[in-house]
C-alpha cells in the first residue's frame, strides 16, 4: 500500500515512524508548508517531496495520511475523496460540525475508506479495558471516570487557534467516553476555570475543566482535563459496572519500585502523548493499512469525528451559559 503524509510536523513523524514497521506499506511521498521539514522526513524515510496536490493526485499513491493543520483538513479531504484515495485524518476533523458533516458527504459520494485518527481506542490498556466491558465481565456500566492531564500547558499562540479545551484537549476523553459507554450521551454539562495560567483565561479558553454526560439509559461519565500535572502526563480511566469494575492506570518510565524508610517510591509517569501513546500510534497505522488492503470497515469512523466535535461543542456552550446542553 502506497501512501504520502500531508503534514511534516511532530504527528507526521509519529506516522512515518510507524509506516516505516510495516512490511505491507510504504511512505511514497510528503508535503509540508516548510520545505525544510518535508525535505528531513523524506530522506529519512526514502521518501519523495511533493505538493500536497501533486500527492492526492498521483497515480502510484493508494491512501493520504493528513496531519496538517485543521483549517486545512476540508479542502484536503474532499481532494482526497474526489481522487479516491482512502483516508487517515487527524483530529478534529474540522472545528465545525456543520463543515464535518460536508465532508461525510464527499466521502460517502465517493466511497472511500476514512478513519479519524483517535489513537487512543488503539491503546493496549484502553482497548483491553473496553473488550472486558463488551464481553461482560462488568456487567452493565454505570459510571465511567476519565482523568487527562498535561504535564503543562502549551504556548498561548496555540491556545488561540486551538479551538479551545474541550476541541482541542478534551476531545480525545470525549471519544474515549463514547467507547466505553457503548452509548452516546444525550445530556453534557461542563465547568471550568483558568487557573495554571491566567493569560489563557484572557486567551478566551480556561485550562482546568470537568465535564458529566449523561445517556438516555442513565449511565454516566466524568472528564476531568488540566493543563497541568507537576508529577508528569495523567491519563487513567475506570468504568464501574453492575458486577464491578475496570481501572486503567498511568504508564510509568518503568516497572521498578524502591522502599527504604522514607517509604515506597515509584518510577514517573511517562513523559507526553508521543511516549505514552507509541503502542497506539503504532496498532492504530496497522489497522488503517489492514483494513483499507483487505476491504474491511475502519473505526473509528469520520462519523465518530462528528459525534466527537458536536459533544466537544456542547460542551463549550454549556460552559459559556453555565447550563446543561441537550444533544
Amino acid at each position: 500500500m502506497r501512501i504520502g503524509i500531508l503534514g511534516c510536523g511532530r504527528i507526521g513523524q509519529v506516522h512515518a515512524r510507524s509506516l516505516s514497521q510495516l512490511t505491507d506499506a510504504k511512505l511514497v511521498a510528503v508535503a509540508d508548508a516548510v520545505p525544510a521539514a518535508a525535505e528531513a522526513l523524506a530522506a529519512q524515510n526514502g521518501a519523495q517531496v511533493r505538493a500536497a496536490n501533486a500527492i492526492i493526485a498521483a497515480a502510484d499513491v493508494d491512501a493520504v495520511i493528513i496531519c496538517t493543520p485543521t483549517d486545512t483538513h476540508y479542502d484536503l479531504i474532499h481532494e482526497a475523496a474526489r481522487a479516491g484515495k482512502a483516508i487517515f485524518c487527524e483530529k478534529p476533523v474540522d472545528m465545525s460540525a456543520a463543515r464535518i458533516e460536508d465532508c461525510m458527504k464527499v466521502v460517502a459520494q465517493h466511497d472511500v475508506a476514512f478513519l479519524t485518527a483517535f489513537n487512543r481506542r488503539f491503546d493496549p490498556n484502553f482497548a483491553s479495558a473496553q473488550a472486558r466491558i463488551v464481553a461482560g465481565e462488568i456487567g452493565a456500566v454505570e459510571i465511567v471516570t476519565i482523568q487527562s492531564r498535561d504535564p503543562s500547558p502549551p504556548p498561548i499562540s496555540y491556545i488561540k487557534s486551538s479551538g479551545g479545551i474541550f476541541r482541542d484537549m478534551m476531545i480525545h476523553d470525549i471519544d474515549m467516553a463514547r467507547f466505553l459507554l457503548g452509548e452516546d450521551p444525550v445530556q453534557v454539562y461542563a465547568v471550568g476555570s483558568a487557573l495554571v495560567d491566567p493569560d489563557i483565561g484572557t486567551a478566551g479558553d480556561v485550562d482546568t475543566a470537568a465535564v458529566t454526560l449523561t445517556t438516555a439509559s442513565g449511565k454516566i461519565c466524568q472528564i476531568t482535563n488540566s493543563r497541568r500535572a507537576s508529577y508528569g502526563y495523567d491519563q487513567r480511566i475506570e468504568v464501574h459496572g453492575a458486577k464491578g469494575m475496570l481501572r486503567a492506570e498511568n504508564v510509568l518510565e518503568n516497572t521498578v519500585e524502591i522502599a527504604t524508610e522514607a517509604g515506597f517510591r515509584r518510577a514517573p509517569t511517562q513523559h507526553f502523548f508521543l511516549e505514552r501513546y507509541e503502542a497506539a500510534y503504532q496498532s492504530e497505522m496497522e489497522h488503517f493499512v489492514e483494513a483499507v488492503e483487505g476491504g474491511k470497515p475502519l473505526s473509528p469512523t469520520i462519523e465518530d469525528g462528528l459525534k466527537a466535535q458536536q459533544i466537544a461543542d456542547a460542551a463549550a456552550l454549556s460552559l459559556n451559559t453555565g447550563q446543561p446542553v441537550t444533544l
